[in-house]
């Protein structure tokens, strides 16, 4: 599992998700400043190369790949702005939602994901 940090992306992280993820063909997770990134398989593994030239190719489609690092440290990767500015957009406030990594149940609250998480593990 890969953990990508988007504390300085935040507006746009979203669609980052989706894009690297069907780049990666890999299974998304929503998290507060993050998303990971899982296989079907336990076996398998995600290419994390893969995953760092698809951040960089969005970053590059959106014209922020100059102002952007993408620093990976075992199982995370960053995305660290160079400058110290961050991406911001004037978009519709989205809500946050959380996916289960198990079968994929989708809601609004994170103590609800918890909650139903548990199930997983009876």
């Amino acid at each position: 599992m890969l953990t990508i940090d988007c504390r300085d992306v935040l507006s746009i992280k979203n669609e980052l998700l989706v894009y690297v993820s069907d780049q990666a063909a890999a299974i998304p997770t929503l998290k507060h400043h993050q998303f990971t990134l899982s296989t079907l398989d336990d076996d398998e593994t995600i290419d994390t190369n893969t995953v760092i030239t698809s951040i960089k190719e969005f970053l590059d489609s959106i014209g922020e790949g100059r102002n952007f690092a993408v620093i990976s440290n075992n199982e995370t990767i960053r995305i660290k702005s160079i400058s110290g500015k961050i991406i911001e957009r004037d978009t519709v406030q989205q809500s946050e939602m959380f996916s289960c990594t198990h079968c994929g149940f989708v809601t609004r609250y994170e103590v609800e994901l918890n909650t139903h998480m548990r199930i997983h593990y009876l």
